[in-house]
């Protein structure tokens, strides 16, 4: 989800939520959790001679005047009346929600989470469809050694797929109701029909993103991106200067390469978000790397977890405690909060739990979104539906040979599209079906009251331990299964990690 350029409701908090919130919240999931309106609901997501229903009725309510059926028309009560409801719940215009949803994209959200509803009824965190975003790694080549890659991205693959299955793979996501489709890698522009498959996203309505490493991305290649309908674009920068993100990424010369594909791609006017992979090589130069970001005209700062998989295996001693990341997250929403210029979030999901903490009267970021002003308040009553780790619930990857797995970064085939539909592996996969039931949670995990809003970086449980229920060893609520780490695991170059002995012990937040 972290590739999307949309201001998507996401949602311990230390004030209060008013009364009224949580019981219009406590309203709203009993009515369309009981069985009469998912009825209903299911009444209204169904297919007829008209198309689809819930699509007719969206737009219905939007003024086209179409030629319906008296189903369709029924189905535009329900979804106005819902809209309604919903609208008044959260402060919000109805104007303001019809300009929204005159967007394809939102209106494709909107269906995803009724069909999700409709087959899975109101859950916590929420379940949907199809995922809002798939990030597709679209080929395993790479002009780059970066020494944390998550897919140890090298040459081609024998059996990626091709051209025309890409297309088909774009067609069936669409009509699985996908929102966003992220192409990463490797390096996705190093396939020749990468333009081809982004044309065929973009017309399929869906929001098309990109994940590059910014190097081959001319003044053209960045004017061939707007003209083939690439909505976002995430360029890495890991290091605040050559020195350091050429060390981490393999290659001399690569960060001045991409500052050049960071500005080529402004000047497009391409959303333009830098993403840094946080180690404890970079940890200290992030205030500097936010500078950066704005300096460049990026507009979006994201800050990746550091999950040791693929090549990053090779540097698990880098990994940054679960101090140092308590501090990075309250250093992000201080820069976020008091007058940065650009968006600033992290991959990690405990951020969730800190910004509801500390919400104030401007927009807070909540997990891979931004929350907006007008929802300020009322983080809490959303967060246990938006839920934290998406993992194999709101996102899922697909892999360069159609293997589809819960996340980038958690290597586990849950099917391969070559020889199952999409939707079949995501409804059916029992894998998914764990991640998606916060109960099973071990550990801190498991007893966390913010187990519904966070419940932990479910890659890092895996990465470290091998079962996606395993606490997160990188929260600071789990300080004590990370010094157990620290202790028992030995790297080539000494004792894992930097043993915590207390909180507080680190001072990025003193660059703030």
């Amino acid at each position: 989800m972290h590739l999307m350029n949309r201001q998507i409701i996401e949602g311990r908090m230390c004030v209060s939520v008013s009364d009224d919130i949580i019981s219009a919240m406590t309203g709203i999931e009993r009515w369309l959790g009981n069985p009469l309106t998912r009825a209903l609901l299911s009444f209204v997501a169904t297919n007829d001679k008209c198309g689809n229903r819930l699509s007719n009725a969206i737009d219905s309510y939007l003024g086209d005047d179409k030629d319906l059926c008296w189903k369709c028309r029924l189905a535009e009560k329900f979804i106005g009346y819902t809209i309604h409801k919903s609208g008044t719940l959260f402060g919000i215009e109805e104007d303001v929600i019809r300009a929204g949803l005159a967007d394809p994209v939102y209106k494709r959200a909107l269906i995803n989470v009724i069909r999700g509803i409709t087959r899975y009824g109101v859950t916590k965190p929420q379940i949907v469809n199809a995922p809002f975003l798939v990030v597709w790694d679209f080929t395993h080549m790479c002009n780059l050694k970066c020494s944390h890659c998550y897919q140890d991205a090298r040459a081609v693959l024998d059996g990626e797929l091709d051209t025309v299955e890409s297309k088909r793979l774009i067609d069936e996501l669409a009509d699985a109701g996908v929102v966003v489709i992220a192409f990463s890698g490797g390096e996705a522009l190093m396939r020749k029909d990468f333009y081809e498959i982004a044309s065929h996203a973009k017309k399929k309505n869906m929001y098309v993103a990109l994940a590059s490493n910014g190097t081959m991305i001319t003044r053209e290649v960045a004017q061939e991106l707007s003209d083939a309908g690439v909505d976002y674009i995430e360029i890495s920068i890991d290091g605040k200067d050559a020195f350091h993100h050429d060390a981490m990424r393999g290659i001399s010369g690569a960060f001045d390469r991409t500052v050049r594909g960071i500005r080529n791609c402004v000047d497009a006017g391409i959303y333009t978000c830098i993403a840094t992979t946080v180690t404890s090589d970079n940890y200290d130069q992030v205030a500097e790397i936010h500078k950066l970001s704005e300096d460049l005209g990026a507009r979006r700062l994201m800050l990746f977890n550091f999950i040791p998989t693929g090549r990053g295996v090779g540097i698990v001693d880098k990994d940054i405690s679960p101090c140092q990341r308590e501090d990075l997250l309250k250093f992000l929403l201080k820069m976020d909060l008091d007058g940065g210029h650009i968006e600033t979030l992290s991959t990690a999901p405990q951020i969730a739990r800190v910004a509801v903490e500390d919400e104030r009267k401007k927009a807070v970021p909540i997990g891979h979104f931004h929350m907006g002003e007008g929802l300020s308040g009322k983080t809490r009553a959303l967060a246990d539906f938006i839920g934290g780790c998406g993992a194999g619930r709101l996102y899922c990857s697909v892999e360069p040979k159609g293997d589809i797995q819960p996340c980038v970064f958690m290597p586990i085939t849950l099917g391969n599209i070559r020889e199952k539909s999409f939707l079949e592996i995501w409804h059916d996969s029992p894998v998914l079906a764990g991640l998606r039931n916060r109960s099973l949670l071990e550990g801190h995990c498991g007893e966390c009251e913010n187990k519904l809003i966070c419940g932990g970086c479910r890659a890092r449980a895996y990465a470290y331990y091998h079962n996606l229920a395993a606490p997160d060893p990188g929260c600071i609520n789990n300080l004590d299964h990370w010094n157990m780490l620290c202790a028992t695991i030995k790297v080539a170059s000494g004792v894992f990690g930097h043993r915590e002995q207390s909180r507080g012990e680190t001072t990025l937040a003193k660059a703030g």
